[in-house]
C-alpha cells in the first residue's frame, strides 16, 4: 500500500477504501540543537511539518524521541530543557500536536555525549491521492520556482562543515508564522494541480535540492541562472523548490504574492541537464549519480584495505 516510498520528502501509504493516504517523515539536525537548542527545537518540527506539505499532506500530529546525553551534567539538562520548549512553540504555532513520544537519556560513549537529537516524527493526510506531489522533475521546459526567496544563512550548514571544515555560528532562524504561511500556500498549489514537483530545501541548500530532484527524475535536471555559493548552499528555513509548466509560472507567482510569499522562478528543468549555473559550474547527471551512488562502496573498500 506503498503509494510513495521514502527518498523524497514524505513516505505516503494508502487507506484500503478510500481515496485517502497518510504521509510521515521524521526530522531533526542535530548540529543545530547543540548550537541553539531552542532554534534547533523549533526546526526539527518545521521541517517535519514541511516535508508533509511537501507531498500534499495536511501536517495533524507529531511524535518526540528525544535523545541526550547524562542529564546529571547542568549543560546536558539545559540543552533537554530548551529544546523541548523549543518544540512546544513549533508545535503550537502549526497547530501540529504532540500526541505520544519517549525519552532516552545517558547516551554517551566514554563521557562523551551524543550530539542532542530531539527527533520528530510527523504524520499528515492527504485527502486525495491522485493530487500528490513528489521531488522528481516531470518534463523538459517546465520553470523551476523558488518559494520563500534566496538564502543568505551559511552559519552550521553542511556546506560550512563538509567544504570549508568550520563547524561554527548560529543555525538559521525558524519563523513559524513564514512556515505556516508558506506550507499552506504550497499544499494548495498541489492541490490544485499547479504544482507538478515540489522539494522542501533543508541540509545542503537550494544545490541538494535541486540535485536530488534531478537524481529522482532519472533524466531530467536544472539549469538555473547565476547564483553564488551562499544562494546555493544557505540553510534558509520555510523554504521549497517547486516546478510547473512555463506557461503557469507568472500566474503562480502572482498569486503567491497576493498571499505574502516570495516566489521567484530560478531556472528551467532541462533534459540530462545534471545542474547547470549559469557562469559557475555544470555538473552531469551521471557525475551527480556516480557521486550519489559510489561513495559507500568506494567507503567500504577503503576500509576494507
Amino acid at each position: 500500500n506503498s503509494a510513495q516510498i521514502p527518498g523524497g520528502d514524505a513516505g505516503v501509504i494508502r487507506l484500503d477504501g478510500t481515496p485517502k493516504g497518510l504521509a510521515v517523515s521524521t526530522d531533526v539536525t542535530p548540529r543545530y540543537v547543540e548550537a541553539d537548542p531552542y532554534e534547533g527545537g523549533k526546526q526539527a518540527v518545521a521541517e517535519c511539518w514541511r516535508n508533509l506539505s511537501a507531498v500534499g499532506a495536511d501536517p495533524i500530529a507529531v511524535t518526540d524521541n528525544l535523545n541526550f546525553g547524562n542529564p546529571e551534567r547542568p549543560e546536558i539538562m539545559g540543552t533537554f530543557v530548551k529544546a523541548i520548549e523549543g518544540i512546544g512553540e513549533a508545535c503550537r504555532a502549526l497547530d501540529f500536536p504532540v500526541v505520544s513520544g519517549n525519552v532516552s537519556l545517558y547516551n554517551e560513549t566514554n563521557g562523551q555525549a551524543i550530539l542532542p537529537t530531539p527527533t520528530i516524527g510527523g504524520v499528515g493526510l492527504l485527502p486525495d491521492l491522485t493530487k500528490m506531489a513528489t521531488v522528481a522533475f516531470k518534463a523538459e521546459g517546465e520553470a523551476i520556482l523558488l518559494v520563500g526567496g534566496h538564502g543568505t544563512h551559511l552559519g552550521q550548514s553542511i556546506y560550512l562543515r563538509e567544504v570549508l571544515g568550520r563547524e561554527e555560528g548560529a543555525p538559521p532562524p525558524v519563523d513559524l508564522a513564514r512556515e505556516k504561511r508558506h506550507g499552506d500556500l504550497i499544499r494548495s498549489f498541489i492541490r490544485s494541480g499547479q504544482a507538478t514537483a515540489v522539494h522542501d530545501i533543508s541540509d545542503g541548500g537550494l544545490a541538494l535540492a535541486l540535485i536530488e530532484m534531478a537524481l529522482a527524475s532519472k533524466t531530467l535536471g536544472a539549469s538555473v541562472g547565476p547564483l553564488d555559493h551562499v544562494a546555493l548552499f544557505a540553510e534558509d528555513q520555510a523554504r521549497y523548490v517547486m516546478t510547473c509548466p512555463a506557461k503557469e509560472a507568472a500566474k503562480i507567482i502572482t498569486q503567491a504574492h497576493v498571499k505574502g510569499v516570495d516566489i521567484i522562478r530560478i531556472g528551467t528543468v532541462s533534459r540530462d541537464a545534471g545542474l547547470i549555473v549559469e557562469g559557475t559550474t555544470s555538473i552531469s547527471l551521471d557525475d551527480l549519480r556516480n557521486a550519489h551512488e559510489g561513495w559507500f562502496p568506494a567507503y567500504m573498500g577503503a576500509k576494507a584495505a
